[in-house]
């Protein structure tokens, strides 16, 4: 169950979009930054702290998440889209990793490694200078 992010908590900031598209870029402010800060978010203590451990470049030194959508020429559209990518990295970390179990390699597998390791080294001493 992950949690949903709360629009209230989201900032939303009105941009020109980059790239071609005519007057219609120029003109209108289309594309959209989405800020939102975890530090001050609803969002669980392990959540956050997940969220910040990612190496992500969207997340800030300060913990504030940065998404810029500009894949449509609708603001509305781009807000949601905005929206589904925060969702996304949210529900990413979502669910705590699972804590691995040491285990020991069985007998078996050791002896297959060892005889994949002796017919290595037949093959290698066959590749050498023959000595008289």
């Amino acid at each position: 169950m992950s949690p949903v992010i709360q629009v209230h908590e989201v900032e939303f900031t009105a941009i020109r979009a980059q790239g071609a598209g005519g007057q219609n870029v120029n003109k209108v402010s289309n594309a959209v930054h989405l800020r939102f800060a975890v530090h001050g978010s609803s969002l669980p203590e392990a959540v956050q702290h997940r969220l910040l451990a990612l190496s992500d470049t969207r997340i800030t030194q300060d913990g504030v998440i940065v998404i810029k959508a500009q894949g449509s020429r609708s603001l509305e559209q781009n807000k949601a889209d905005a929206l589904a990518r925060l969702q996304a990295l949210v529900d990413s970390v979502a669910v705590p990793p699972r804590e691995r179990k040491a285990t020991r390699p069985t007998r078996a597998s050791q002896q297959r490694r060892l005889q994949g390791k002796a017919l290595r080294s037949v093959t290698k001493q066959a590749r050498s200078r023959v000595l008289d």
